[in-house]
């Protein structure tokens, strides 16, 4: 399957994660693939897996570190046709643990950095009758205990999303979002290593596990190709079924 032979797809926070794996997922269908991180070494080991992949080392949470980013992406093979904006980063703590550097640092990062990175690649997207996915989360859905920086954060994402894919009406460009749930990344390391939660976790989770990278990827891919050209401003549920519960525990 060659969905994006000759198209141009730029992945933020590529170098781990859900960001490696969708990479690696475009590149095994023929994309040149543009993957964009601050850790360039990270970013060149997951670049070899790609046929055709250019790296751009680039701190989305700042201004300059976007227009990197956004000329790297445009220089590197000509054109831009899918945008996934992935790179995020997240603090825990309630709000009387949370001081407003860590705040600010989650909103710099997973919304105002998605946001200045789509504005400055809205032209070339345009051109190409492009589209863009978001990494948001089932965070940007309903609230988590100790994490509501972070779930302010993909709640901005999660509407943005919808406001873009209405902007774009004259355009033709699509705009959607996949809502991972409990996902195996870097982010959620800590998670991982605490065996008790995991089970509550595989408890509430109808598929009975946490999602790989993977998992998110291939979805990613979908929104992103010809087989979804008439999706546009979803924010997709990639969740085993999580989102499926209304919150009551599993019975006998």
């Amino acid at each position: 399957m060659n969905r994006f032979s000759e198209k141009t797809v730029v992945v933020t926070g590529a170098s781990s994660g859900i960001g490696a794996a969708t990479a690696r997922r475009f590149g095994s269908e023929g994309a040149n693939v543009v993957l964009v991180s601050r850790t360039k070494e990270k970013l060149e080991a997951v670049a070899k897996d790609i046929p055709s992949a250019k790296v751009v080392a680039a701190d989305l949470s700042t201004k300059e570190g976007v227009e990197t980013a956004a000329a790297g992406a445009r220089e590197a093979f000509g054109q831009v046709d899918v945008l996934v904006n992935n790179a995020g980063t997240a603090v825990a703590g309630s709000i009387d643990d949370v001081d407003e550097d860590g705040f600010e640092t989650v909103m710099e990062t997973d919304v105002t950095g998605v946001w200045r990175l789509t504005k400055a690649l809205w032209p070339d997207l345009k051109a190409s009758q492009g589209n863009v996915v978001m990494t948001s989360s089932v965070s940007g859905t309903g609230g988590d205990w100790n994490m509501h920086a972070y779930n302010t954060a993909k709640g901005a994402i999660t509407n943005l999303t919808r406001a873009l894919a209405l902007d774009a009406r004259e355009s033709g460009v699509r705009v959607n979002a996949v809502n991972p749930s409990f996902t195996k990344s870097e982010l959620t390391a800590d998670m991982l290593d605490n065996e008790e939660l995991v089970a509550k976790f595989r408890e509430r989770i109808p598929l009975g596990r946490p999602a790989e990278p993977e998992d998110i990827g291939d979805v990613i891919a979908f929104l992103a190709s010809d087989d979804a050209r008439f999706v546009n401003g979803v924010n997709l549920p990639v969740d085993g079924g999580l989102s499926a519960s209304n919150g009551q525990p599993p019975q006998a």
